[in-house]
């Protein structure tokens, strides 16, 4: 078992990252919460593989468990499942000192803590997360959100959950291809700030090799965004570098409807056509598009996209919350491991864009 903390200033809480943990969640539940009522919100996917025993392992510690279940994929994360999901949560008369936990990917977490953040101006929730991405990524931090048919995370808040509880082994029962996607957000991670990490991954030889490695490789993510939170919270200056890869990576998702390509895969596209922009102004050293490409290639992750309308990829990227203006904030690196922020005039990003 590996173990963090994220202090910051209204809330501190745990990430409890242990093989196995979700198959006793009700002793892990019961010792943050005294409360009776839950409300559990998953999907179909999860559902399948894990809802009966988490919500057995609940009840056998004496909780009321309301199990609610949607669709999987990313367009569940809409305004109308937010309703839904209120109605659902009032008809089971949960109150601010009843508990919600959000048990799936990003998609379920991140809609799950909007929900939790405004349903009566806020009720305690915990994160379960089951895919890689959401294990090194969306659970941590405290960004919770819901899309708009203009655009993803439109429409969100900060608010952090009492715990977080990562269990490596559910990634088995991922499909390859999601988690592959997963990798997309460490390798983003190892690009930003640890080149260690960058060449442990390289060194790794088969998925076996990756499972086996799982628990480290997931905590080195964990303790990063900690750190990045920590210091940044509600994502003024310095947490803004764990969006690299992701203003393009976002407006890729849309144009595509979310269907063509996963999150990761987007945001793996976004990372190398952004590196590819910076390495051309000279702001990137000569050499690492290749390295992440190869990288990107290892993981079985794509680097670029046929895209027939780039106008309507950068109307979608001209709406990122790092928009300012005339000009844009993007998250480059100058090697692997060193991240800055530049300014891009929206004029010559539009001028030079390529995916």
């Amino acid at each position: 078992m590996k173990s963090l903390n994220v202090n910051i200033s209204e809330n501190n809480y745990p990430i409890i990252i242990e093989s196995g943990l979700i198959l006793n969640i009700g002793d892990k539940i019961k010792n943050i919460y005294s409360g009776e009522k839950i409300s559990l919100i998953t999907d179909s996917n999860v559902d399948n593989f894990y809802g009966e025993s988490v919500v057995a392992s609940l009840q056998n510690k004496g909780f009321n468990v309301k199990k609610i279940v949607l669709p999987p994929g990313e367009k569940t994360k809409s305004i109308e499942n937010l309703t839904f999901l209120y109605d659902e949560l009032l008809d089971f008369t949960m109150s601010r000192g009843d508990l919600i936990i959000a048990l799936g990917g990003g998609v379920i977490g991140d809609l799950t803590g909007f929900v939790a953040s405004t349903l009566l101006r806020g009720i305690p929730f915990v994160q379960i997360p089951t895919s890689l991405l959401a294990q090194i990524d969306s659970s941590i931090g405290g960004k919770v959100a819901v899309d708009l048919p203009r655009g993803k995370n439109l429409v969100g808040s900060f608010y952090h959950p009492k715990a977080v509880f990562i269990d490596p082994q559910v990634l088995k029962t991922l499909e390859e291809r999601f988690l592959y996607d997963g990798m997309a957000e460490v390798i983003k991670t190892a690009c930003i700030k640890d080149k260690g990490l960058f060449d442990y991954l390289l060194e790794l030889n088969s998925k076996e090799e990756l499972f086996d490695n799982f628990e480290e490789i997931i905590y080195r993510c964990c303790d990063i965004k900690r750190k990045v939170v920590e210091a940044d919270e509600k994502d003024t200056g310095e947490r803004m570098i764990l969006n690299f890869g992701h203003t393009i990576g976002h407006a890729i998702e849309k144009y595509f409807d979310f269907e063509k390509y996963s999150h990761g895969e987007a945001v793996a596209i976004g990372m190398y056509a952004i590196t590819k922009i910076s390495e051309e102004k000279e702001l990137t050293s000569k050499g690492t598009l290749e390295k992440l490409k190869t990288m990107l290639v290892k993981y079985k992750l794509p680097y670029n996209a046929k895209v027939d309308n780039i106008e309507e990829i950068f109307d979608t990227i001209a709406l990122d919350k790092k928009s300012s203006g005339n000009f844009l904030n993007l998250i480059m690196i100058k090697n692997i491991g060193e991240v800055f922020i530049e300014k891009i005039d929206k004029a010559y990003l539009k001028e030079v864009i390529s995916i």
